[in-house]
């Protein structure tokens, strides 16, 4: 077992990569810039689009919150949560969730969790649970890698250091399940369709992440996750989902010292077994 069910097609990243080759060596040919080959690619023309159609697709958050929007109101209708509503304008977090049992989850919306903006984050005072939900719409992107380097390298060294808890990671977005990213859960129970209709999304159910209700210190060094029913809104989704028990994973930190330099570890276990587990590694914040 590994960090996350699904993982990279070697296929798709292998054509990802053969087509950005051509682009590379072939760009100069499009369009009508009037530029020769050596003229072009010293100009700023190539260079220019790459980021313009870079920053228009990780910008943009109007596909993905149409994804979330459709997921909390199909939560609602069934009756899993009493009501969501967007944050303020400018407020840090994303959409606040009332929890039927009358407590407040403050969700904070992500992309792929290996970028710097994982690790930025407030929990705001009256949140009950907080919970960091990555949509990673990058079918390119190594969905292992992904969650590691966010849960262990990005979430755990913010929230040891700052003191800053988190209380949970869902891994989900409208392209798992697709070609793009096939979803291993579907195949888990032989030939029974585990997708949700939500909107005009077809979704599998998500990948859950519960983390401890402390943060580790040195006069208690292990943090242990939660159990599913204590993080509500989890629960919530595992429920609304048909979420099955043995794919919720379990995330335990622990810390040390070494030559006055702090160390944490991080477990993550899933089906009653540990599934990955990192040495005691120094807490460098990126």
């Amino acid at each position: 077992m590994t960090v996350i069910p699904c993982e990279q097609d070697p296929r798709l990243r292998a054509e990802i990569d053969r087509f950005a080759e051509v682009l590379k060596t072939q760009a100069h040919t499009l369009g009508e810039h009037g530029l020769d080959e050596a003229d072009f690619y010293q100009s700023p023309i190539f260079r220019g689009a790459i980021e313009k159609l870079r920053g228009e697709y990780s910008a943009t958050m109007r596909g993905k919150r149409e994804f979330v929007q459709h997921v909390l109101n199909h939560m609602e209708d069934g009756g899993h949560i009493a009501g969501w509503d967007p944050t303020p304008g400018k407020a840090r977090n994303d959409y606040y969730v009332r929890l039927n049992s009358g407590r407040l989850a403050v969700i904070d919306l992500k992309g792929c969790l290996d970028g710097e903006n994982t690790n930025k984050f407030e929990r705001p005072a009256d949140a009950d649970e907080f919970i960091t939900w990555s949509l990673c719409t990058n079918t390119g992107a190594d969905p292992r890698r992904n969650a590691w380097s966010g849960i262990h390298t990005r979430l755990s060294a913010e929230m040891i250091s700052r003191n800053k808890r988190v209380d949970g990671v869902v891994i989900w977005d409208m392209i798992c399940g697709t070609l793009g990213r096939p979803c291993p859960k579907l195949a888990t129970l032989g030939d029974s369709v585990r997708r949700t209709a939500v909107g005009p999304f077809l979704t599998p159910p998500p990948c859950i992440y519960v983390f401890p209700a402390t943060i580790p210190s040195r006069t208690q060094p292990a943090a242990i996750a939660q159990g599913l029913d204590e993080v509500e809104l989890l629960a919530a989704f595992q429920a609304a989902f048909g979420g099955d028990a043995a794919e919720v994973s379990y995330v335990d930190f622990e810390i040390g010292e070494q030559a006055d330099e702090l160390l944490r570890r991080t477990v993550i276990r899933r089906g009653g077994a540990v599934v990955t587990a990192s040495e005691l590694t120094a807490i460098r914040r990126v």
